[in-house]
């Protein structure tokens, strides 16, 4: 049963049941329209409460029913809110836990609203590629004003009832109480029974001045990099302040259903569904319980190590930290308080917290401090004699049944795994820099890896907050193996005539964040040399890639040397005389002439470039799905999210269509013969989803 419904006294109850999440579904609608009707019809009603329950008031619309004929079946949610708006009986929302998205329009649409301090709520649309579409952005305006609505809005950050209620002015809250909200809306409601007339938000004038925010809007639209939700998001809060409600609503309306439409809104809801897909391991049951993590060890307190640590501290559990010299370690220690004092002079973490997590962290320079770990990730250099020597040690002093896992972002974990007298307890996390903030966690499944082992990688991934995506062990795991594909292609591009300027501006303007010259830059050109040298040692049939490594070879290696593929004054990139002469070098020894490319030649070169070998990793095994590889570099590597990730965008533009774009680049470079999946998939009709 999707409704329950109660009389307490003279008000009457109406609780939303539908788990996980009290979403918004046709039948749910209607049960919130049909209790309605029953209060209204009942003499002995005098007021109507309306809450949820498990912690959910309610997170908003069902989105499986999009593009389906339940989505538009009366009654539609703005019918259900319609219908309280209307109501000729006091209702008051009682909000406890999560109030989201259709549920925060479902709450505006309620005369009087009770909320408990730690509520969170929210329009978080624009993360789906859409506005509020139930009246979202003409009623919170009216309720909390221009700027705090516009910005909720465009950015879809949920605020809590406590930091709600507040702000100056405010009109969302009537009453904010530490628990029990039903308690306390039901005894609201019988000191409300009585007024008349009833207050409607809509009723409400909306303050603020959308003209004097045009500023804003410009960052906004920069910010966006061609993202339509957040300005159309923008435009529409305005409309509330300048336009009748009925008006504004009609045009809310009219974007909603044109945004759900559009490629944008499909690929974000294509995302939000292939990070929970993620999660699932086929092949496991649901009986293989986690091991139990209670405390952890990292062995290297660099970038990396102090970043994964962070991970833990922040969510309680106590942390050693091994380095092995003192000067280094005290170094890694100072990082982490700065990175932590950062956040306290922002004001998004209070000065005791950072203390607190500090104090859960214990640094040692003796690897026997590690073995009562329950866990162990070692960040130190990558290279495979150090990871065995580290390995081998760990599998003296660490505890039988703790996990230990490589922080690797390309060797082979098998290899290092053998060293140890325990395989099923290896398992890789590999983690992107900055580990403290980057949310992929790609887990590399060896092929002893047991499958306990698997499944506590995945909850603890969730638990600090990462996404989690099982790889299998190949060279550069699904990630790094398909950047190194995507950087292959640029270096073909460069080596063709365009310019590392060029070439990143067409992929930014793509919604890239940064093209891939300006990462080398920023990573350090000589991390990607040494991972080349490497595997020229190891295929000497690999073509040199001439240009990046005569790069390199001037000791060029990115902003820490104040010059790589741009000169930097900062960290403000400029274009290269020493570059461009790089490069006229390069076409002067093998007698070449530089071709011109549009930026939409030039991206679909890179981004087809990843989709080829993301089908050959699917194909080989080496990722679960199709969806898998999207995640990654969705949540790795700055794909734009509302392009949907290689694999789904390689969908939208069609197959065939690939496949034969990838044989005219294989016309002018070798090398670009489309993987057998993908011409197989393109011959017969199909998809990667």
């Amino acid at each position: 049963m999707a409704i329950h419904y109660e009389a307490q006294g003279r008000t009457a109850l109406i609780r939303i049941d539908n788990p996980p999440v009290n979403g918004l579904g046709h039948s749910t609608r209607d049960g919130i329209v049909s209790g309605l009707r029953r209060a209204l019809d009942d003499s002995g009603i005098d007021a109507i409460v309306l809450t949820g329950g498990n912690g959910f008031f309610s997170a908003g619309a069902d989105i499986t029913e999009f593009g389906t004929p339940k989505s538009t079946a009366s009654p539609t949610l703005n019918e259900v809110i319609a219908a309280l708006d209307a109501a000729d009986k006091p209702v008051v929302a009682a909000i406890e836990g999560t109030c989201l998205g259709g549920g925060l329009e479902l709450a505006l649409g309620a005369h009087y609203r009770v909320a408990t301090t730690g509520s969170k709520l929210g329009l978080p649309e624009v993360n789906l590629g859409l506005v509020p579409g139930a009246g979202g952005t003409q009623r919170l305006p009216r309720a909390l004003g221009f700027a705090t609505a516009v910005d909720m809005i465009t950015t879809g950050a949920p605020r809590t009832a406590g930091a709600l209620a507040a702000l100056e002015g405010q009109r969302l809250l009537d009453r904010v109480v530490e628990a029990d909200a039903v308690t306390a809306a039901v005894a609201f409601a019988g000191e409300i029974a009585a007024t008349r007339p009833l207050p409607r938000v809509r009723d409400l004038t909306a303050t603020g001045d959308p003209a004097a925010a045009a500023p804003q809007r410009a960052a906004l639209v920069k910010r966006s990099r061609g993202f339509l939700a957040p300005v159309a998001a923008f435009d529409l809060v305005a409309t509330a302040v300048t336009t009748p409600f009925d008006e504004g609503l009609a045009a809310e309306r009219a974007t909603f259903t044109e945004l759900v439409a559009g490629d944008q809104s499909a690929a974000l809801r294509h995302a939000f569904f292939a990070e929970r897909a993620a999660r699932k391991i086929p092949g496991i049951g649901a009986d293989v319980r986690p091991r139990p993590v209670a405390k952890v060890g990292v062995l290297g307190a660099g970038t990396m190590g102090g970043g994964i640590a962070m991970n833990f501290l922040n969510v309680g559990i106590p942390v050693t930290i091994l380095e092995t010299a003192q000067e280094a370690l005290d170094r890694g220690l100072g990082v982490i308080r700065r990175n932590y004092q950062v956040q306290v002079d922002k004001g998004k973490l209070a000065a005791d917290a950072l203390e607190q997590r500090m104090a859960l962290l214990t640094p040692t320079l003796d690897y026997a401090d590690l073995s009562d770990s329950d866990l162990v990730i070692e960040a130190v250099f990558e290279d495979m004699d150090v990871k065995r020597t580290v390995f081998t040690k760990l599998d003296e002093v660490v505890k039988p049944g703790a996990i230990l896992a490589s922080n690797t972002s390309s060797l082979d974990l098998n290899a290092i795994a053998a060293v140890t007298g325990r395989p099923e307890d290896v398992v890789g996390l590999h983690f992107f820099s900055p580990a403290n903030v980057m949310k992929l966690l790609e887990i590399v499944r060896g092929d002893r890896t047991a499958d306990d082992v698997l499944v506590t990688a995945m909850a603890l991934g969730q638990r600090i907050g990462k996404v989690g995506v099982i790889a299998g062990v190949c060279d550069g795991f699904i990630g790094n193996r398909m950047l190194n594909n995507y950087r292959t292609a640029a270096f073909a591009l460069l080596r063709q005539g365009a310019t590392p300027a060029e070439i990143d501006s067409a992929i930014e303007g793509f919604g890239f964040a940064m093209g891939p010259f300006r990462v080398a830059d920023l990573a350090g050109n000589d991390i990607s040399w040494a991972i080349r040298k490497r595997r020229y040692a190891e295929h000497p049939d690999v073509p040199r890639e001439e240009i990046a490594d005569s790069l390199c070879e001037l000791g060029r290696f990115g902003q820490k040397t104040g010059a790589g593929w741009y000169d930097y004054n900062g960290r403000d990139p400029q274009p290269s005389p020493v570059v461009a002469d790089l490069l006229a070098s390069y076409h002067e020894k093998h007698g070449t002439k530089p071709q011109t490319f549009e930026p939409d030649e030039i991206v679909q070169r890179l981004v087809l470039a990843l989709t080829d070998e993301g089908a050959r990793i699917l194909e080989e095994g080496f990722a679960q799905r199709a969806s898998d590889i999207d995640v990654v570099y969705l949540s790795g590597y700055g794909f734009p999210r509302h392009r949907g990730g290689p694999m789904w965008y390689a969908d939208r533009v069609g197959l065939p269509t690939v496949v034969a774009a990838l044989h005219r680049y294989h016309e002018d470079e070798p090398g670009w013969a489309p993987a057998p999946l993908l011409a197989r998939l393109a011959a017969e009709g199909g998809s990667f989803e």
